[in-house]
């Protein structure tokens, strides 16, 4: 299948992915008047009087706005608000698909930190949460921060946290396979935006110590000229052997290799100047920064990358969906590190040790079980942590189905 092709086929077909469906009909004068005026006014007092009581009375409970300024959208760079609805509205049918939660496309027609952080900061009555999506380094850190401080439900910026939780689990599983723990391996990253940053600080939050970040000019370190002021903070927790030079350079010798750069980085001589058997994940789209072939051809153990005609395809849909069910049934005021881990490991237990191969470490996107065991390991972990806002829950039995204690 031509996928473009049929893409703008459906595209002009459907015109536009969301429908607004009510729950209810409007066929009688009673009908009217429960769902409308007058009967209205009650929940709207309700409200008035104890605010919290929008996420029974309304859809808030169960609603996230996707966020974006379309200067980031997938490969395609900075191509505006507009153009980055088709993208946001996919986003919003895969919240609903594989965990029942309702999602709206909102696309702020400004670049500026400080317009979009009030902008969202107005908004956030109407939601259980944000996701910030596509938005350019280095100010989706800024972005997030802030709003992540002002608002109280959660923020969470899908392209750095999502990829590193999906990133996390395949970990697990990958360095359970070449024979190896987190705390002992040393790790190159290539790539230092949004996806990398989170990725180095999540496997840090675990036990990882040594882990080298580059970027386009070479290896991060404490000191270095020219950096960001966010690759200049990772310079100063990451690299601790303080290895200078360019990709190559610091892959020699590393037992891991993950990648959110560019395409056609890391050559097949690149890997065989790894650790022996080390575990690559290639994850630049459409083209990964080394194809399987050549990595496995090169003596990688197993290798993981972003496309689907791949074996252990690492989609941040394996994270989002879920992540965001379990905090909104915990009514989470935040989603921190300790569900994020949940999350990855949840993802990672689906599959047994005794099925762990090269060929099989993470579940496939499409696998209907991933999503509710992330959300009830969120869940937990919202209520262990101690950011979720209900007294109680219970296992939900269906996709999409909301908790007792709301």
């Amino acid at each position: 299948m031509d996928y473009a092709e049929e893409a703008m086929k459906k595209h002009y077909e459907w015109k536009g992915k969301l429908d607004i469906v009510p729950k209810m009909g409007i066929e009688t004068r009673d009908d009217l008047s429960v769902a409308y005026t007058p009967g209205v006014a009650a929940p709207c007092l309700a409200i008035r009087e104890d605010v919290s009581k929008s996420y029974d009375l309304t859809g808030r409970w169960n609603t996230v706005a996707v966020i974006t300024d379309g200067t980031a959208v997938l490969g395609l760079g900075d191509i505006g608000p507009e153009a980055g609805m088709p993208v946001m509205e996919g986003k919003c049918v895969l919240f609903k698909a594989f965990a029942g939660v309702d999602a709206i496309p909102l696309c702020i027609r400004s670049k500026d930190p400080d317009e979009i952080v009030r902008t969202v900061e107005l908004l956030a009555g109407s939601f259980g949460g944000i996701n910030l999506e596509d938005i350019s380094a280095p100010r989706c850190f800024e972005i997030e921060r802030r709003l992540k401080e002002s608002c109280d439900i959660p923020v969470f910026h899908d392209d750095q946290h999502g990829t590193a939780v999906v990133t996390l689990a395949a970990m697990i599983n990958a360095l359970k396979i070449s024979g190896r723990k987190l705390e002992g391996v040393s790790m190159v990253i290539s790539g230092a935006g949004a996806a990398a940053a989170a990725i180095a600080k999540l496997l840090m939050s675990i036990g990882l110590e040594d882990v080298t970040l580059c970027n386009r000019s070479g290896a991060i370190y404490d000191g270095r000229e020219g950096l960001n002021p966010e690759q200049a903070k990772l310079g100063a927790i990451t690299n601790p052997k303080g290895k200078k030079g360019s990709l190559a350079d610091v892959m020699r010798g590393a037992d891991v290799f993950i990648g959110v750069s560019a395409p056609g980085l890391v050559t097949g001589d690149m890997i065989r100047s790894m650790a022996k058997n080390p575990v690559i994940l290639a994850m630049a789209n459409p083209v990964p920064e080394i194809m399987p072939e050549e990595a496995m051809e090169a003596g990688a153990s197993v290798i993981g990358t972003g496309r689907s005609d791949f074996p252990n395809q690492i989609n941040n849909v394996l994270a989002f969906p879920g992540i965001f069910r379990g905090a909104l049934d915990a009514r989470a005021s935040d989603i921190n590190d300790a569900m994020k881990i949940a999350a990855a490991r949840a993802i990672a237990g689906l599959i047994p040790n005794s099925e762990l191969s090269p060929g099989y470490f993470i579940p496939a996107p499409l696998d209907k079980r991933v999503a509710p065991a992330v959300a009830e390991a969120v869940k937990e972990a919202a209520v262990s942590s101690g950011v979720a806002r209900i007294g109680s829950y219970r296992k939900s039995t269906r996709r999409g189905e909301i908790c007792e204690g709301r």
